[in-house]
């Protein structure tokens, strides 16, 4: 098929259009990882572009040897892989029933749902609730008041009702429970749904900041997040890494290299993981395309 001369200007635009937004946001980050691989003198001169220059180890030795960054990357990974099973449990366990059309008051309790959206919840409130049920300095403050995202919710519940009922009728017929019909037919049809509701769970869990700030006492327990964020806004970290005077620590590091480091070690473990779930975006495409 031949595309007209109007066609193929306007997929070329289209393509110009996404490859200015794509390297907008790939440029900033190219940038970052440089800065950290470069030498205190190109850093300094602001050589540094999207390749480094006079390429060391220097940050991320400091980082690794200097900080806590070790004990927080464990932190991290605790929280997000306990949170995102806890949140996908609840949330399947919320939308299964209300996609079903025989569950009695099933638009009110979607109603009741939808209305908590349109409120935030309060920080003041929300640390005293967490105070009175004895979660404060542990990791359920920051699991149980966000278990459930009412977004995600929603969006599982519509994806559940694109299920042909009669497929949960004829496994019932067969002698299939509500909580085999659910494990075995319908969790393996929604494997596209589930595997971006888990990516959405993961960045928020992974990225938790102000909570751990609020409901965590224990310096010990703290993320990666909260570290990124003191080596961004502390200006005399530099001067503590390996016990270092400040005299011989500016000559070998620049806050920027420290600080992008963090960065780095805080996006890389997200961009390993998002291509394992990538796949399951393309199964759930392949699914949709084959009729019959």
């Amino acid at each position: 098929m031949r595309l007209s001369f109007g066609e193929k200007l306007f997929y070329a635009t289209n393509y110009l259009l996404l490859l200015l937004a794509g390297m907008s946001c790939l440029v900033p980050l190219l940038n970052i990882v440089s800065v950290s691989f470069s030498d205190y003198a190109a850093i300094a001169s602001g050589f540094v572009g999207i390749w480094p220059v006079g390429f060391n180890l220097d940050a991320y030795r400091s980082l690794i040897e200097g900080t806590p960054i070790v004990q927080c990357l464990k932190n991290s990974v605790v929280i997000t892989i306990f949170g995102v099973a806890f949140s996908m449990i609840f949330t399947v366990l919320a939308a299964y029933p209300l996609s079903k059309s025989k569950f009695y008051w099933r638009k009110g309790f979607t109603l009741a749902i939808v209305f908590t959206m349109l409120f935030g919840i309060p920080t003041i409130p929300a640390f005293l609730v967490n105070r009175s049920l004895g979660i404060v300095d542990t990791y359920w403050a920051l699991w149980l008041p966000g278990l459930i995202s009412a977004y995600n919710m929603l969006v599982l519940r519509s994806f559940f009702e694109q299920i042909p009922e009669e497929m949960g009728e004829a496994s019932q017929i067969d002698g299939c429970s509500d909580w085999r019909q659910l494990w075995q037919i319908v969790l393996p049809l929604s494997m596209p749904v589930l595997a971006t509701l888990m990516l959405f769970y993961g960045v928020g869990y992974w990225n938790v900041f102000q909570s751990v700030l609020i409901n965590i006492n224990d310096s010990d327990k703290y993320n990666l997040a909260v570290l990124v964020q003191n080596m961004i806004a502390n200006q005399s970290l530099l001067q503590s890494l390996n016990n270092l005077q400040p005299q011989e620590a500016a000559e070998l590091l620049t806050p920027e290299s420290i600080r992008s480091a963090g960065v780095v070690v805080m996006l890389v473990p997200l961009l390993l993981v998002y291509p394992f779930l990538q796949k399951y975006f393309v199964k759930g495409v392949m699914i949709g395309a084959i009729k019959g």
